[in-house]
């Protein structure tokens, strides 16, 4: 009883923060990356602004290496909603010279994506982002607030945060700023997983046991791909995984796992000992790589 009431509370404060951006800002968009937290955002939305549609786009930014369980999945529960689906594509900004594409063992294109959604949100206008950022997830990400103000070079100064005193959210900006917000940022992993499976969310298949072509880095499993940088040495294999959480294909690790149904999964993470972000390969590169990513204005 006490873990439904923890997520019934939850809800209702996401619901709230939902409501929120719509009465306090003009453009609000919502970030999806086809991932657990950006679809539990979108049923939270539907929620919120029930019998209504939801009233707002969905913005996905594309690197061109994501997982093709997930652009499918992306393209299915747009077409089922009726939403609306803005994408914008890193190979743009690299095809413009804007940015430089990583080469060698650790590229990736993650943090490719600053200038791509910073464009997004200077192209449409944009005054507040919705993302499903967790406070549990990462250090960097455990010190923003549920409304984050950006300045108007999208750039985030973790020493200069307003209070949010007794759940009143303040969404003033001055021209150029907008805000990044967090409606299930008191969230667990756990907390999450729970509601998919209250809620009988679908979510895509990558996310439970599967098996893949992969190989082994550094203590780590990584999908063979053409997006992923392989030396001749790393052999591949066939493997039973599954993935925790779901960015682009050279960012994200897998992890052996049986567990085939939400059931299962949530079993799993109980006893997990492992973080979520433990399998985040672009969080490997120094203590503080998603501190200087939101610096410079990623999600």
């Amino acid at each position: 009883m006490s873990s439904i009431l923890k997520t019934n509370a939850l809800e209702s404060e996401a619901i709230y923060i939902f409501r929120e951006v719509i009465s306090q800002f003009d453009k609000p968009v919502l970030l999806f990356s086809g991932g657990k937290d950006s679809i539990t955002l979108v049923r939270l939305a539907q929620k919120a602004f029930f019998p209504a549609k939801i009233p707002f786009p969905l913005l996905h930014v594309d690197t061109g290496h994501n997982f093709p369980e997930t652009i499918a999945f992306r393209d299915k529960l747009v077409a089922e909603l009726g939403l609306e689906l803005i994408v914008r594509n890193v190979q743009d900004a690299i095809d413009e010279g804007k940015v430089v594409e990583e080469s060698g063992k650790y590229s990736s294109r993650n943090s490719l994506q600053t200038t791509t959604l910073l464009d997004a949100i200077e192209e449409f206008k944009f005054d507040a982002c919705i993302g499903g950022a967790r406070r549990d997830e990462e250090k960097a990400r455990a010190k923003e607030r549920i409304f984050s103000v950006r300045d108007d070079f999208g750039q985030w100064d973790e020493k200069n945060q307003r209070p949010e005193l007794f759940d009143i959210l303040n969404g003033k900006i001055e021209n150029g700023q907008n805000v990044r917000v967090f409606p299930i940022s008191n969230w667990t992993e756990l907390d999450v997983w729970s509601y998919i499976e209250e809620e009988e969310i679908e979510i895509p298949s990558i996310y439970f046991s599967h098996k893949r072509k992969v190989f082994l880095r550094d203590g780590m499993i990584w999908s063979h791909s053409p997006f992923v940088y392989q030396e001749e040495d790393e052999e591949i294999e066939e493997r039973i995984v599954r993935f925790r959480t779901v960015g682009d294909m050279s960012c994200t690790a897998a992890v052996d796992s049986f567990a085939a149904t939400i059931q299962e999964v949530v079993g799993e993470i109980r006893s997990s000992t492992i973080s979520e972000r433990g399998a985040r390969i672009d969080d490997k590169r120094s203590e503080a790589a998603m501190e200087k990513r939101k610096q410079q204005g990623y999600f």
